[in-house]
């Protein structure tokens, strides 16, 4: 089953999300894109949010999606 094909259960609210950092495909979900687009941007450094990588994974700053989200919003 792929990230966006899961039940959006699977993921918290992102406003009570408690963590600083999150996963490809959780972040992935909250964006409404593909995993593999956050791991695009990630690579060539050209997406609106840059992760940091955790002893090889990526990890996606939370309040980064928010600000993200909020700008799509305005």
């Amino acid at each position: 089953m792929s990230a966006m094909t899961k039940p959006a259960a699977h993921y918290p609210a992102l406003v009570s999300e408690t963590r600083t950092h999150v996963p490809t495909a959780c972040a992935a979900f909250w964006l409404n894109r593909a995993p593999q687009t956050l791991r695009s941007w990630a690579c060539f450094e050209n997406g609106p949010i840059r992760p940091i990588r955790v002893q090889g994974r990526l990890a996606w700053p939370v309040d980064g999606i928010l600000r993200l989200l909020k700008m799509e919003c305005a």
